[in-house]
């Protein structure tokens, strides 16, 4: 790890024991399953969660499809430590590395999916263009990349987000930065809202070969 600044959970690191409070009543639990139902997760598959936070996705992952091997990577050890009690707790056989999305220490086309909810706004339009091409690197040829993330599209009011990372979280630049990086396929494929805002669901590919095997 480097001393590369990152925007924790919470947006500052002692509000973070509020994070999973702050999940469960803006009913995340129902999003997360939402973005697993897209994934189309199959037995024997390995998946990646870039910026898993506390665990929250990938525990849901391992209650619904323990026989689908999980990685998730977050820079932040404090969230990290927590996402281990819960896989603990659990018995879920789920691996948790210190990373940024932008530096995988995970080999070249080892993953069938990579999951991301609610992480691709924290990262500056340099840093996420990195992070999507390391996706690329680590989807295997016909591998999937599923996102949930904040839609901040202004509303009819014309009310826009101060903060400029969760303000340029639109559709279209999420779509461009995802094209840009080189994968395929790229699409939205849902949007609703929730007691903390809008959010929008997209999908890419990494192109070449056949559908991963499942």
């Amino acid at each position: 790890m480097t001393d590369q600044h990152y925007l924790p959970a919470m947006g500052r690191h002692w509000l973070l024991p509020l994070y999973d409070p702050f999940t469960r009543l803006a009913r995340i639990g129902r999003i997360h399953g939402q973005l697993l139902d897209r994934a189309d997760l199959r037995p024997g598959q390995r998946v990646l969660e870039i910026g898993c936070g506390t665990g929250n996705l990938l525990t849901a992952l391992g209650r619904r499809a323990p026989d689908v091997e999980a990685v998730g990577i977050d820079p932040d050890p404090a969230a990290l430590r927590r996402a281990r009690r819960k896989a603990a707790r659990r018995k879920l056989p789920i691996r948790y590395e210190q990373a940024f999305a932008g530096n995988l220490p995970l080999p070249d086309a080892g993953f069938d999916r990579v999951l991301s909810s609610f992480m691709l706004h924290h990262l500056d339009e340099e840093e996420r263009g990195r992070a999507l091409g390391e996706v690329r690197r680590v989807l295997r040829p016909g591998g999937e990349f599923h996102v949930i993330d904040i839609d901040a599209t202004p509303s009819g009011t014309g009310r826009m987000h101060r903060h400029p990372l969760v303000a340029a979280s639109v559709p279209e630049r999420v779509l461009a930065a995802m094209e840009e990086a080189g994968l395929t396929g790229v699409a939205e494929n849902g949007r609703d809202k929730a007691r903390f805002g809008a959010y929008a669901f997209y999908r890419a590919e990494k192109q070449g070969g056949s559908r991963p095997a499942g």
